[in-house]
């Protein structure tokens, strides 16, 4: 079976997968995939911390910006306004698809 990328994960429909991320120190962090939301020309994941995170509820959940650098392929959004504004969206979605 083929590797994909972190990208193609997260953009496959059919792959809902936990994701694993590395911190600067190497430390790693399982992620459930919770959605894609595009906003304009830019894309956005929403990923929940299946472990524990200090600091972090365990209802929490984090936006992050995919970007086209392979070797930086998605990064926390730490725009607090547009992070809200994914949500807003994702709620929407929500919303639209009862």
């Amino acid at each position: 079976m083929e590797d994909k990328s972190l990208i193609e994960i997260l953009l496959d429909e059919n792959n809902n997968d936990d994701i694993v991320l590395y911190d600067e120190n190497d430390n790693e962090t399982t992620f459930a995939q919770i959605a894609v939301i595009p906003m304009g020309e830019e894309l956005y994941v929403i990923l929940k911390p299946l472990d524990d995170i200090e600091g972090v509820d365990e209802d929490e959940a984090f936006v992050f910006k995919v970007n086209e650098d392979e070797s930086n392929p998605i990064e926390l959004c730490t725009d607090t306004e547009m992070a809200d504004k994914v949500f807003e969206e994702y709620y929407k979605l929500l919303d639209e698809n009862k």
